[in-house]
C-alpha cells in the first residue's frame, strides 16, 4: 500500500495534529459539554481534511542533480542496500554499471532497526550487523577490481540518499531491495518517492537472497 503521504516527516506532523486535536476535544467536553465537543470535533475533522488535500496538492520544488565530477568515463555510482548489499544480483548490476568506465563507488548501508528498539535509542546492534555486511560486500567489490568505499547510514534510505549526495556527487543512485512481498522498502514506495525526488538516474535492483542461497551464489 502506497504511503498517502509525500514523506515520514509529513505523517509525523499528521500525528502530531491529531493528537492535538483529540486533547482539544477532550478538553472542550470538559469546559462546554458533549455539544461543545462534538461541535469541536467536526470542525477539526474539516480542518485536518483541509490540511491533508493542501500538502498532497502542494507543488515540489524542481530536484537538482549533481554537478558531474570527472571526465567522460568517469562514473559515481551510490548503492543504497541493507540486508541485500552482499547479494549476487547487487554486485552484478554494479559491475555492468561499471563496464568501460572509471568508477568510483559509494554503499550506504541504512542501519535498519525495531521501532522498539529506535525509541530506545538503542541502535547499537543494528548498526554492528550493517557495518559487518558493508565490510564483506566492499571486500568483494574491491576484489572484483571496483573502487568501492561505504558507510553505515540513518535507517530511512531517503535521508541515506541526501546525506549522501551532499558530499559524493553521484551520477546514479541504485537501490537494492527483497522481491516484493519481502520488501518493506517497496511497501514504502522508496523506489518511486527516490525518482521523484532526485534529478538524477535511479535504479532498482531486486536481490533474493534466499534464491541465491538455495543456488549456491552466496
Amino acid at each position: 500500500m502506497e504511503n498517502p503521504f509525500r514523506s515520514e516527516a509529513a505523517a509525523y506532523r499528521f500525528l502530531l495534529l491529531t493528537v492535538g486535536a483529540f486533547a482539544l476535544i477532550v478538553a472542550a467536553k470538559a469546559l462546554i459539554g458533549t455539544w461543545g465537543a462534538t461541535v469541536v470535533f467536526f470542525g477539526e475533522v474539516v480542518a485536518l481534511v483541509v490540511y491533508y488535500v493542501r500538502s498532497r496538492n502542494q507543488e515540489r520544488p524542481e530536484p537538482a542533480a549533481p554537478e558531474h565530477v570527472g571526465g567522460e568515463l568517469d562514473k559515481r555510482i551510490l548503492v543504497i542496500a541493507n540486508e541485500t548489499v552482499g547479494g549476487t544480483a547487487l554486485r552484478d548490476e554494479i559491475m555492468r554499471r561499471s563496464e568501460g568506465f572509471d568508477t568510483d563507488v559509494l554503499v550506504v548501508v541504512p542501519a535498519l532497526n525495531s521501532r522498539l528498539r529506535h525509541w530506545a535509542s538503542d541502535e547499537d546492534g543494528a548498526r554492528a550487523a550493517a557495518s559487518e555486511r558493508l565490510d564483506h560486500s566492499l571486500a568483494v567489490l574491491r576484489g572484483l577490481g571496483i573502487d568501492a568505499q561505504g558507510e553505515v547510514g540513518e535507517s530511512d534510505p531517503l535521508q541515506c540518499i541526501d546525506d549522501a549526495l551532499r558530499t559524493f556527487r553521484a551520477d546514479e543512485v541504485v537501490i537494492a531491495t527483497h522481491p516484493e512481498g519481502r520488501s518493506h522498502w517497496l511497501e514504502r514506495g522508496v523506489v518511486t518517492l527516490a525518482r521523484e525526488r532526485y534529478a538524477i538516474p535511479i535504479g532498482h535492483v531486486v536481490v533474493d537472497l534466499e534464491a541465491e542461497s538455495a543456488a549456491g551464489r552466496t
